[in-house]
């Protein structure tokens, strides 16, 4: 199962954001689409629901979609426990502070900095952050994340520039 990942796309109605193409390339091929937050409006939950099914949580920014989104989500895609939550909180204790949120998750994703993370933590779990595609802010490229998950296993996680 290929996952692409979002966060932090900020795509307001009065915001000139846009997905790069290169962004639209791998949604083309997704079998699921994940956006971990601060979509800003419905509307890009509609437009990516055109290529795959999408899971997606609440931001700090998503004023608009305040009970239409939760505010974590624990599924299971291909067999893998995935859970999703906008902001992991401070960088410092962040791998024990998800591990206790979110005990039976194999990957937590996340957003809210717009820096990309793709670690494995000593606690077992993937924490995966894809960036931002549209406001890279201290970030050096705008970034989205992919998932290969198959068979209850994370054959192999991706942060990619676009």
């Amino acid at each position: 199962m290929r996952a692409v990942v979002l966060a932090d796309t900020h795509m307001g109605p009065r915001s000139s954001r846009r997905l790069p193409g290169a962004v639209y390339n791998e949604l083309a091929r997704a079998d699921v689409i994940l956006h971990a937050g601060d979509v800003v409006t419905a509307h890009l939950l509609d437009e990516l629901a055109g290529f795959a099914p999408v899971h997606a949580v609440l931001g700090n920014n998503d004023h608009d979609l305040v009970g239409a989104l939760p505010t974590e989500l624990e599924l299971a895609l291909a067999g893998v426990p995935v859970a999703m939550v906008h902001d992991s909180g401070a960088t410092k204790g962040r791998e024990r502070r998800l591990a206790r949120r979110f005990p039976g998750a194999r990957v937590v994703v996340f957003g809210h900095s717009h820096l990309p993370v793709a670690t494995e933590s000593s606690e077992g779990q993937l924490l995966f952050n894809p960036g931002s595609a549209t406001w890279k802010r201290m970030a050096r490229t705008p970034t989205i994340g992919l998932l290969d998950l198959d068979a209850g296993e994370v054959r192999a996680a991706e942060v990619l520039a676009v």
